[in-house]
């Protein structure tokens, strides 16, 4: 198999690379490079660079405001708007619930939410994972209930992204309780503004206010709110699953974090010589680039397979256990270089008359640490992916 890429694929390549460097706001681009976190309008400015070149939808079918990338064009693309520190799209609409719309939805729902979705009018957020099932996603409590208005949705949703944002919520609900569980499930689609949905806060190890509860009491939606048929969410949810671990190697932020990571290494910290100089931290960081490599490699053979197979690979749960690793182990050197300084934990954005202890990037780089733990739990995590990988490659 030939990974390299054509001619026209390097082409591409510089061309998403200067699109980046070109049109990324500076002010964007200044707090991801330094781990500063992102308001939702820096997310709706992006986006909307991206849809106005018409990017913003990048695997969507042209019909719908997509590219008609191939996929290895569709690689380079996250790849280089991860390296070039521009903001990741919004998953929950254009990778999550656009894909279940457009291939299950109705002619009527394509119409009203795949244009919203595209250029961030609609802002959406995921209501799967509940307390007591997350992992086990197929042991949801919330319940849909028809009646002549449509139907009564009552249940708590917990771990919620961004859902103190969100205009809609696309929720997983039990139709049928006497069905198999996984065979009782519809797919909703839910206006945030309707009475009787609730969002708290949860905060986290980083101090920062990312997820949330959210509790539906007795929510009355329409009855043209479900997606596709009744009690074949759970098909609609595997569906969804599978586009949303599509990329989430994150390859290009992984390179882009390594680029910081020499960066700073290369800055004298406390009284000693830039830590690059150290052969032991050397040595760690290139087996980190060394993981790196390898990884993008088999994401392009993944990516290769996948263009003639036509359906997800379950080599990608390889991707995603690997990426989050890698991922894992960017933060380690950040906090490596860092040293002592990384101790006087300060959020990113926190008001302080005092100035800040050491060197003023050392702030973030903690709560980029430990909200980075995350990525090896979300998206299913990766002692689940390694069932997969156990049963799907290895036939166990």
């Amino acid at each position: 198999m030939d990974l390299r890429l054509t001619e026209e694929e390097l082409a591409f390549r510089a061309e998403v690379r200067a699109f980046v460097r070109d049109n990324l706001p500076a002010s964007i681009r200044e707090k991801t490079v330094a781990g500063r976190r992102l308001s939702k309008d820096d997310y709706v400015r992006w986006t909307r660079i991206l849809a106005a070149k018409g990017w913003a939808a990048p695997h969507w079918p042209p019909a719908w405001g997509g590219t008609g990338w191939s996929p290895i064009e569709l690689s380079i693309f996250l790849d280089e708007t991860q390296r070039g520190n521009a903001p990741e799209l919004v998953a929950f609409g254009v990778s999550m619930v656009g894909p279940v719309i457009y291939t299950f939805g109705s002619e009527k729902q394509k119409e009203r939410f795949l244009p919203r979705i595209v250029d961030l009018r609609d802002w959406w957020c995921q209501g799967f994972s509940e307390p007591g099932a997350g992992s086990d996603l197929a042991s949801l409590r919330t319940t849909a209930r028809r009646d002549a208005d449509g139907w009564m949705i009552s249940g708590q949703k917990t771990w919620t992204t961004m859902a103190q944002y969100a205009d809609w919520i696309f929720v997983l609900a039990r139709t049928n309780p006497q069905a198999k569980k996984q065979e009782g499930i519809s797919f909703f689609l839910v206006d945030m503004k309707t009475p009787g949905i609730t969002v708290k806060p949860i905060q986290t190890i980083d101090g920062g206010h990312e997820v949330n509860e959210v509790f539906l009491d007795d929510v009355r939606v329409p009855a043209d709110a479900i997606v596709g048929e009744e009690n074949k969410g759970w098909d609609y949810a595997k569906f969804l699953l599978a586009n949303e671990r599509n990329g989430i190697a994150r390859v290009g932020v992984s390179k882009a974090r390594l680029d910081r990571v020499r960066e700073l290494a290369s800055i004298p910290v406390y009284g000693s010589g830039p830590k690059i100089e150290d052969p032991f931290f050397r040595a760690k960081l290139a087996e980190v680039e060394v993981e790196l490599k390898a990884l993008e490699v088999t994401q392009m053979r993944v990516i290769s397979n996948r263009r003639t197979a036509g359906k997800p690979d379950p080599a990608s749960s390889v991707l995603k256990i690997k990426g989050s690793e890698i991922q894992q182990a960017t933060t380690d050197l950040l906090m490596e270089v860092v040293g002592p300084y990384a101790l006087p934990y300060r959020e990113p954005d926190a008001m302080s008359n005092e100035p800040p202890v050491g060197p003023d990037w050392a702030g973030p780089l903690a709560p980029t640490y430990f909200n980075t733990r995350k990525v090896s739990i979300y998206g299913g995590s990766n002692e689940i992916q390694r069932s997969i990988i156990a049963k799907a490659i290895l036939g166990l």
